[in-house]
């Protein structure tokens, strides 16, 4: 058994969809760009919001936050809310509490959002540590939040699995050793996953539990 558990939260406990892509296109027109059919901004989930505009637009730094900054603008009273949770996940918590692991949110949302998202779900008391980005963007590298929530625990977190739903959150664990197993019913797909290294698949909610106690 895992003595520690890592969770992404957007793909991986709750479905961003809905607000994170209206977040996005609110930030496009904004800044006076064309905004893409929704299924082409469901790769916002996931990866740092600041590289992933740069990525995709080919803008700069601070083009990026400007992006960034309009994003959050709709993201912090309307996204936010526009959020649904995967059915199963507080029984699954549950479940890997009674078996005794440390549970720990570790995702590059920014931490204030990812704790108010949280506290609405009633998943808060399920974790120890909740680790998140910083609003300034100066920590949402996966490996960089991993390595703040293991200081936010302040102890050795022994045995400790990720679980995450796309490449960044496998390879932001592997980078301290950790492995993964990959949520496929969120947003990334088994390809990704695997390809990034994941050591097994949870392909819907109510794999993960036998997934994780299998390892």
């Amino acid at each position: 058994m895992f003595d520690t558990i890592f969770f992404d939260l957007d793909g991986t406990l709750t479905d961003p969809g809905e607000g994170i892509t209206n977040s996005v296109a609110y930030a496009l027109r904004q800044t006076g760009r064309e905004v893409p059919p929704r299924s082409e901004l469901y790769s916002y989930i996931g990866p740092p919001l600041l590289e992933q505009f740069m990525d995709v637009y080919g803008v700069d730094e601070a083009e990026a936050r400007a992006m960034t900054d309009e994003f959050r603008v709709y993201f912090q009273d309307r996204g936010i809310l526009e959020n649904e949770l995967y059915a199963g996940i507080p029984e699954a918590l549950q479940a890997l509490k009674e078996a005794g692991a440390t549970l720990i949110v570790a995702t590059s949302k920014p931490e204030v959002f990812a704790e108010r998202i949280l506290e609405r779900f009633d998943l808060r008391k399920f974790f120890t540590v909740v680790a998140g980005s910083t609003m300034d963007e100066s920590r949402t590298n996966k490996a960089d939040v991993i390595a703040y929530a293991m200081e936010k625990l302040g102890r050795p977190v022994g045995k400790a699995l990720m679980v995450g739903d796309r490449k960044h959150d496998v390879l932001g664990a592997a980078a301290h050793g950790i492995p993964t197993v990959g949520a496929l019913y969120g947003y990334g797909s088994r390809e990704e996953l695997v390809d990034a290294g994941a050591v097994a698949i949870a392909d819907t909610v109510a794999d993960l539990v036998p997934v994780i106690l299998g390892l």
